[in-house]
């Protein structure tokens, strides 16, 4: 925790956050709770940015992240103002994690059950099960330096990355994870069981620094967690949390501008002409929009959006949501179903300039563990499939969608869901399109840049704004990347960094301006 995050700040310091995404809600938190005035502004109907919630014919469905793996990171915030999660949202544990799948007809299924991880694990090569326990020690030790110690330090000087610099090395941060889990274990599927986990945050398994085999650690100290409801019942707890603190949160007011004079940031104008006056602006907006749109007309952000138009992008996303009229007893909470190719096909999603002709899949089922969040009897589900950005292959999504649509529809029927078609009541897809146009995502990129080692840490977009001296980001563009904890671990950063500034500044505060054009 930020030294200064256990002091008061003075009255009258404002904020603006942009964007009621899990960064901009645990920013706006730890600001509020720190007595800073904090003003969310949100584009869209609804909080939570990509997770979001749709409801239809009384399905509900969480529109993106439903694997919850650190509630520590999330308690956190509600005892720092005061609270207490427990009276906010109930985490339900997830067990097993995931159910890996493939088209043999095998699957294995990843739980914090050491017993029988090595009893499955034995089954398919006796010589991994000493592997795998060789690969959890190495993940330990990758998360206990790359997560505990560094996941909410900001890395604002490249002094900072060289004192990084041996513990890197130390853990072999040049391997890919899949080279790295290769190296202790053996059986080709087990190798694709722990290496999947960097696709969740957006990163190839055979180009995204080893470090991120940290995702295993984590799920094994602390659990898979499901909140009740929903993950939106999670995002409404936390804007309830925000909002009894003192906070103010305004939907349906998409960002026009950041106005800056000089280095300094005045403010956040909307759409409407409303001005809002600020000491520090935060935006958890995608990070070529904040600065090639919202800061287009400052030097800075057109510089710095040219800048980041050039980097890697992850990976997009085509999600289906669907409801049936029936509950399918067989499935889990998570599957993952993976298709006939493995590296050949990650090399299409990252590289290919069109829709491959097969998919790996993740099918999410909740009501395994919540069934409310359907009618009596029946289920709601989503599944999505890993697919290229636009940059990569520019397809016509209002084509092809319904087109994939029912491709995953029948591949689903025919292997893990008998009769879906005649038990379909509804559905509903978001393409890559949709990823750009509803969350003014680059390229339409699920996961804003790729985490590569060479755009991680002090290489990504830093928790401050190098010449802004009061524009901050927070979210998955900045450090320490994509993911729950990581995006709520890039608010602890980037709140540190606000209230060290906040407590330091003397200067009165301007009033908030609410003046239309």
């Amino acid at each position: 925790m930020s030294q200064f995050t256990s002091e008061r700040i003075e009255q009258g310091k404002r904020a603006v956050v942009i964007g009621a995404g899990f960064g901009g809600l645990a920013l706006a938190i730890r600001l509020q709770a720190s007595g800073m005035q904090v003003t969310l502004l949100e584009k869209r109907d609804k909080p939570g940015g990509r997770a979001y919630v749709y409801e239809d014919e009384g399905f509900v469905f969480d529109a993106g992240p439903t694997v919850i793996t650190d509630p520590s990171c999330i308690e956190e915030l509600f005892t720092l103002a005061g609270k207490r999660l427990s009276d906010y949202v109930e985490l339900l544990p997830v067990a097993p994690f995931y159910r890996l799948c493939w088209e043999d007809g095998s699957h294995f299924d990843y739980a914090n059950d050491q017993e029988a991880l090595d009893r499955q694990i034995h089954a398919r090569n006796p010589a991994d099960v000493e592997g795998y326990r060789r690969f959890l020690a190495y993940s330990k030790a990758v998360f206990d330096e790359g997560y505990l110690k560094l996941g909410a330090v900001p890395f604002l000087s490249f002094r900072d990355m060289i004192a990084a610099g041996p513990q890197l090395a130390r853990l072999q941060a040049w391997r890919s994870v899949y080279g790295l889990v290769a190296k202790f274990i053996q059986d080709e599927q087990l190798r694709q069981a722990f290496s999947f986990h960097s696709l969740l945050v957006g990163g190839n398994p055979f180009a995204t620094s080893s470090i991120y085999t940290l995702i295993h650690a984590l799920e094994r100290q602390w659990g898979v967690w499901f909140p009740r409801g929903g993950t939106g019942a999670l995002v409404r707890g936390m804007v309830k949390l925000f909002q009894d603190i003192g906070g103010r949160i305004e939907l349906n007011a998409p960002v026009a501008q950041i106005e800056a004079a000089g280095n300094r940031v005045t403010g956040v104008r909307v759409e409407d002409g409303r001005l809002f006056g600020a000491d520090a602006v935060a935006s958890n907006a995608d990070v070529v929009h904040t600065y090639a749109k919202l800061l287009g007309q400052h030097p800075r952000g057109a510089q710095q959006g040219a800048a980041l138009q050039k980097k890697r992008f992850s990976n997009s996303l085509f999600v289906l949501y669907f409801g049936l009229d029936k509950h399918h007893e067989q499935l889990q909470h998570h599957t993952v179903c993976f298709g006939p190719r493995y590296r050949a096909l990650i090399k299409d999603i990252f590289q290919g300039q069109e829709l491959a002709e097969d998919f790996s899949l993740y099918l999410h089922a909740p009501c395994v563990t919540d069934p409310s969040l359907a009618p009596p009897g029946c289920g709601s589900h989503y599944v999505l499939a890993p697919v290229p950005h636009l940059g990569n292959a520019p397809i016509d999504w209002s084509v092809e969608g319904p087109r994939y649509r029912d491709r995953i529809f029948d591949y689903l029927e025919e292997r893990y869901m008998p009769g879906l078609r005649s038990q379909l009541v509804t559905s509903r897809f978001f393409t890559p399109v949709d990823f750009r146009d509803q969350l003014n995502a680059h390229l339409g990129s699920a996961f804003s840049l790729e985490p590569i080692l060479t755009q991680s840490a002090w290489f990504r977009p830093h928790n401050r704004d190098g010449e802004l001296s009061n524009l901050y980001l927070v979210g998955a563009g900045t450090h320490p990347g994509a993911g729950v904890p990581g995006v709520i671990g890039s608010a602890k950063a980037t709140a540190g960094l606000m209230l060290a500034e906040a407590a330091q500044s003397r200067a009165p505060a301007p009033a908030v301006r609410e003046l239309r054009a």
